[in-house]
């Protein structure tokens, strides 16, 4: 909708003459306010939030192990811009030395080729007899493997021993190659802080003879990791507890397992009770939200919530309660329950960033070589905030062809969601729907160029690249064209 001076109309009609005094006299009124021109009318939008769940980079269902286009058991209605691997360290460097880059790559295109981004974990030791993760020429090339059981079995499970300097220093430089090669590359959305422990968890539970490697050694990886990604986000398991301080305090995200447990594994405890309440403070990381995204993923597959009669709308709002941006649902098949695809819509349209123009005012009438002033409105809907440095930026366009572009100053990166207080009793009976987060207000003021030819334009707006004049991700607003841009309003430009 738009507004001029407070009447409903189009942007394309002009004020009847009877009413032009008027029109002058509340300009006149806003002028002492410092936003109108005098000799000008103002034009207010207000567009009309939508409901659509958005395929926005860096945020949303994940597919694991499978792009979008290959995952049987993602309906049509759910997008996805991640697919997210675990991979072995024999998958990632067959010989010593030697980045296994023709594996990667092709997981990056199939990835690219579905709309995707891929995030990945790098495994270390593997509980399974027979799936070793560790590279068969470890050993020969002088590094050290340990024996160890697990979950009562026989000492049988070769594992690589992180506190041996050349193991180590193996693991050390093929972090290091991962980074020099990918960090920053644009179809890598993030890495998952993997390495050390049963599936790179960190942790060497149900198992006797298996330890963690020396702190030291711990601490070792991790920064080789915090070195060799500055570009690409990097996000570290919950559980990890001191590990996990130090790496979100060094510029990490975080990620929990078992989102949704509610007995899985345990019938007396569970993560969502037990688990996240303790680690959470524990680790220090109940801001990291606000810098650094959190991913989910589910104890097993989401038809357990159903199957087990468990709180939907109590596990979904906890889970955007802790900001999360990202929910790797492990590609199962998901239930039919209607009420249980209502919820999960409901949790996915406010999962991430969801960021909403409210309002946006500027002078109807503007001079070429003069300036548009441009006064706007922003909220984030969602759960947290983007992280990455896009942009807000305008473009005026007519019918002849003419199209110009002006990028604004600012960065939506700091625009965060509303919060709830986690953990209290209330909590635990049902937490809250997030509230919006606060009003952003926009103040630009555009340069027209001298040589602007006189006449109406459209004016639309958009949220760019951190370094491109492309719309970047698509805004909780009605009216998005094809091309990305969301068309506002009518400016006439006069000589």
């Amino acid at each position: 909708m738009t507004l001029i001076k407070g009447k409903t109309r189009s942007s394309a009609e002009r004020p009847h003459p009877a009413r032009r005094w008027l029109g002058v006299a509340l300009v006149c009124l806003a002028c002492f306010c410092g936003n109108a021109f005098a000799d000008d009318f103002l034009v207010v939008v207000k567009p009309q939030a939508n409901s659509e769940l958005l395929a926005n980079p860096g945020m949303g269902w994940e597919t694991f192990h499978r792009t979008s286009k290959a995952d049987k058991n993602l309906p049509p209605w759910i997008p996805s811009t991640v697919c997210y691997y675990r991979w072995s360290w024999s998958d990632l460097e067959t010989q010593p030395g030697k980045l296994n880059t023709e594996f990667v790559d092709k997981a990056l295109k199939e990835a690219h080729d579905a709309g995707q981004k891929v995030a990945f974990r790098l495994k270390g030791f593997s509980p399974n007899i027979g799936r070793s993760y560790n590279p068969t020429w470890l050993k020969q090339a002088g590094g050290r493997e340990l024996m160890v059981d697990y979950n009562g079995g026989a000492p049988v499970l070769p594992i690589p021993d992180y506190d041996d300097p050349v193991t180590l220093n193996f693991q050390l430089d093929l972090i290091k190659q991962l980074g020099e090669r990918y960090d920053g590359h644009p179809d890598l959305d993030h890495v998952d802080l993997g390495s050390v422990g049963w599936w790179g968890e960190w942790h060497m539970t149900r198992s006797k003879l298996g330890k963690m490697p020396a702190p030291e050694n711990c601490l070792k990886v991790i920064n080789a990791y915090l070195a060799a990604f500055k570009k690409t986000p990097l996000l570290m398991l919950i559980g990890a507890k001191e590990f996990t301080t130090y790496a979100t305090q060094h510029g990490a995200g975080w990620r929990a397992d078992s989102l949704g447990d509610l007995g899985t594994f345990d019938p007396k405890w569970n993560h969502m009770r037990n688990a996240y309440p303790v680690l959470i403070p524990e680790a220090k990381v109940q801001d990291v939200w606000k810098t650094a995204p959190i991913a989910f993923e589910p104890p097993a597959e989401v038809s357990e919530f159903v199957e087990k009669k468990w709180p939907l709308r109590w596990i979904f709002n906890y889970g955007l309660a802790l900001h999360g941006s990202y929910f790797n649902g492990k590609s199962g098949k998901l239930p039919a329950d209607k009420n249980f695809q209502e919820e999960l819509t409901r949790f996915l349209r406010r999962l991430g960033y969801r960021l909403v123009l409210n309002e946006l005012t500027h002078p109807a009438q503007a001079k070429a070589g003069g300036r548009l002033n441009i006064s706007s409105k922003w909220q984030n809907v969602g759960s947290a905030p983007c992280y990455q440095p896009y942009r807000v930026a305008y473009r005026l366009t007519n019918m002849s062809g003419y199209r110009k572009v002006i990028v604004s100053s600012t960065d939506v990166n700091r625009w965060l969601p509303g919060s709830i207080e986690l953990f209290t009793p209330e909590f635990f009976k049902m937490p809250k729907d997030l509230p919006p987060g606060p009003v952003n207000e926009v103040a630009d003021s555009i340069s027209l160029p001298a040589d602007l030819p006189p006449g109406e334009y459209t004016l639309s707006i958009a949220v760019v690249g951190a370094t491109t004049e492309e719309p970047a991700i698509k805004l909780g607003i009605a009216g998005r064209s094809q091309d990305g841009w969301y068309p506002l309003s009518k400016v006439t430009v006069v000589p």
